[in-house]
C-alpha cells in the first residue's frame, strides 16, 4: 500500500514532475510510423476513417446517419496549477473529435499518479478541471482508469458522434482550397519558458487562454460552410499535421510564413533558449518533405513547435472563406492548396 504523501509546505510545481510536458512528449511521427508499418490495416467496411490517412480520430459507422468518433490523448503536466492542467489536457483530447467534425458524447479519465509523492488533493483538482472542460464541451464524464506512476499524467478517452457524410478528414483537401488556422502558434516554446520561470505573466495568461479554448466553434463553422478537410494542430506541429493532409489528399500545401499567427513572447522565448525535443523530432520527420525557401531559424522553430491544444487547420473553397471567418473571428488565412508537386509543403 502506498505511503501517505508528505505535507505540503511549499507550492508544488507540477511541471517539475514532467520530463517532457504536454504534446511535446508525443512519440516522433517518424518512429510511430515505422512501428505501425508492419501491422495490418483493419478492413472492416464500417471503419471509414482509420490510421491510413493520419487523421486525428477513428470513425466507425453505426448507420446511414450515425458514426462514432473515437480518440484518446494524455500527457504530463504542461502548467503548474492542477485545475488548469486538467482543463488543458481535457481540451486537447476533446479537440480530436472536433477536428473530425464530431460532437463529443462521453469521456473517460486516464490517470497516472505518483501516489505517496503528491497530495491526493492535487489529483482531485486535476479531475475537477478536466470534468469542467468535458461539461463545457457538452459531453458526459462516465468514469476512467488510474495507475500508480512515477510521472504524473492525465488525459481522456473520448467518444463522439458524426454524420458519415458530413465529417472533416485529412483526405479531402483540393487544389485551389484556401488554408486557415484558428489559433496562433507557440505553445510548446512558451510552456518551456514558463517551466524555466522565464515567461511574463501576461504572456502566460494568453498561453493558458488559448490552450483552454475548445475547437468546438471552429469545427461547427467548418461544417456549416460546407468544409470537408481539417486537422487539429498538436504535437507534430503545424507542418507535421499539414504534411498529413498533403499525403492523405495527394496535394501540396503552400504556406505564407508572414501570415501565420504566433503567440506573444514565443519568438523572444525561443531566442532565450526555450526549445523542445518535440520540435527536433518534427524536423527529422519532415526531412525531404518541405521546401523551406528562405525561412529563418526562428520561423522554422515556430512552424515545427509542438502545440498543445492548438487550433484547427482548415481547407475551404475560396468562396466559403469569408463566411467561415465571420463565424470564427480568430481564423487567419495562411496559405492555399496546390496540385501535387515534389514536396508535401512549400513555405514562402
Amino acid at each position: 500500500m502506498p505511503k501517505a504523501a508528505p505535507a505540503v509546505t511549499t507550492p508544488i510545481r507540477l511541471t517539475e514532475y514532467a520530463r517532457c510536458a504536454g504534446c511535446a512528449a508525443k512519440m516522433g511521427a517518424g518512429d510511430l510510423s515505422r512501428a505501425l508499418a508492419p501491422l495490418p490495416s483493419h478492413e472492416d467496411p464500417r471503419l471509414i476513417v482509420g490510421r491510413e490517412t493520419f487523421d486525428d480520430a477513428g470513425v466507425f459507422v453505426l448507420g446511414d446517419d450515425l458514426a462514432l468518433v473515437q480518440t484518446v490523448d494524455f500527457f504530463a503536466p504542461i502548467v503548474d496549477d492542477p485545475y488548469d492542467f486538467g482543463r488543458v489536457a481535457a481540451a486537447n483530447a476533446l479537440s480530436d473529435v472536433f477536428a473530425m467534425g464530431g460532437e463529443p458524447l462521453t469521456a473517460l479519465n486516464i490517470v497516472g499518479f505518483p501516489a505517496g509523492k503528491l497530495p491526493l488533493e492535487i489529483l482531485t483538482d486535476i479531475l475537477r478541471g478536466g470534468g469542467d472542460m468535458v461539461r463545457q464541451a457538452g459531453a458526459v464524464l462516465v468514469g476512467g482508469h488510474s495507475i500508480i506512476d512515477e510521472e504524473l499524467k492525465y488525459g481522456l478517452s473520448v467518444t463522439g458522434r458524426v454524420h458519415p457524410q458530413r465529417l472533416l478528414t485529412n483526405a479531402a483537401a483540393r487544389p485551389g482550397d484556401v488554408l486557415l488556422l484558428t489559433k496562433p502558434l507557440g505553445t510548446g516554446i512558451l510552456s518551456t519558458a514558463a517551466k524555466r520561470g522565464e515567461l511574463a505573466p501576461a504572456d502566460y495568461a494568453t498561453l493558458l487562454e488559448t490552450m483552454t479554448t475548445l475547437n468546438a466553434a471552429a469545427s461547427r463553422a467548418a461544417l456549416a460552410v460546407g468544409g470537408q478537410c481539417a486537422t487539429d494542430v498538436t504535437g507534430f506541429g503545424l507542418l507535421g499535421h499539414a504534411s498529413h493532409i498533403a499525403r492523405a489528399s495527394n496535394v501540396t500545401l503552400h504556406f505564407e510564413r508572414a501570415r501565420i499567427p504566433e503567440l506573444p513572447g514565443a519568438r523572444a522565448s525561443w531566442r532565450l533558449g526555450a526549445t523542445t525535443g518535440g520540435a527536433d523530432r518534427n524536423l527529422a520527420y519532415l526531412e525531404g518533405r518541405v521546401n523551406w525557401g528562405a525561412v529563418s531559424a526562428e520561423d522554422r522553430a515556430l512552424l515545427l513547435d509542438p502545440q498543445t491544444s492548438g487550433g484547427l487547420l482548415v481547407a475551404l473553397s475560396r468562396d466559403r472563406v469569408a463566411d467561415f471567418c465571420a463565424r470564427v473571428p480568430s481564423a487567419v488565412v495562411v496559405g492555399e492548396v496546390e496540385p501535387r508537386a515534389a514536396w508535401d509543403l512549400v513555405i514562402a
